[in-house]
């Protein structure tokens, strides 16, 4: 049994799009991010970084932080999603990687200074929006030749759809990227990531708007500065 300790957010859906689609029997924890749950002693015990997602492997006892981490460790775990040795094992983990030092950090900068800051800051708002785009270009280029990112199925496509999927809350385009599109559909329509993105909570069936949006920001700006 795993035990996850997670908040609605692209980098927890991560560990639980993954626990759905490798099967693996799990509890869920849910951390309230704006009540600072992630600050308490205990949370900090298991991640001293004091960030979601975290995991516990109660056979053995392994306590697990940093979602790409996460994600190694439970496709490791079962043999499956991360080819065990070989080129294709790099195929995954480089792709995995673009996503953590990528994808991730730069759709995060976007929200940031497109969604949460209330002072609208353009040249910080277009960076981090076209550097984004720039990203969704790069998978759009790789997936015109191949089904998935790493050859099969992989915990490649798991990490990088749980952000891109975002694309409207960052404010990028996704507009003439047919491959990315195709892709995005297909993760979509797999039962395990839509079950996944449910975790710890429904997701909003559409972009948050008026005052749930308003209410979105304010919470995401006092977990900022924090």
């Amino acid at each position: 049994m795993i035990d996850l300790y997670t908040s609605a957010t692209p980098n927890g859906h991560k560990a639980s799009v993954t626990l759905e689609e490798l099967g693996l029997d799990y509890t869920v924890q849910a951390i309230n991010l704006s009540r600072q749950d992630q600050r308490t002693p205990e949370f900090l015990a298991m991640n001293p970084n004091g960030r979601i997602p975290v995991i516990r492997d109660q056979e053995g006892g392994n306590v697990v932080f940093e979602s790409g981490a996460i994600m190694i460790y439970l496709a490791e775990k079962t043999g499956r999603l991360l080819p065990a040795t070989g080129p294709g094992r790099y195929k995954v983990m480089q792709w995995l990687m673009f996503q953590m030092g990528g994808i991730g950090p730069m759709m995060g900068q976007a929200n940031v200074f497109f969604r949460y800051f209330p002072e609208k800051i353009q040249p910080a708002i277009d960076r981090y929006q076209n550097e984004t785009r720039r990203l969704f270009e790069v998978l759009d280029s790789t997936l015109a030749d191949q089904e998935w990112l790493a050859d099969d199925f992989s915990i490649a496509d798991i990490a990088n759809w749980c952000w891109v999927r975002t694309y409207r809350w960052s404010g990028v385009s996704r507009d003439g990227l047919p491959n990315l599109d195709r892709w995005l559909d297909q993760m979509k329509n797999r039962p395990a990531c839509r079950r996944g993105i449910n975790i710890p909570e429904p997701a909003p069936d559409k972009l948050l708007e008026g005052k749930d949006q308003a209410r979105f920001a304010r919470n995401a700006q006092s977990i900022l500065q924090t």
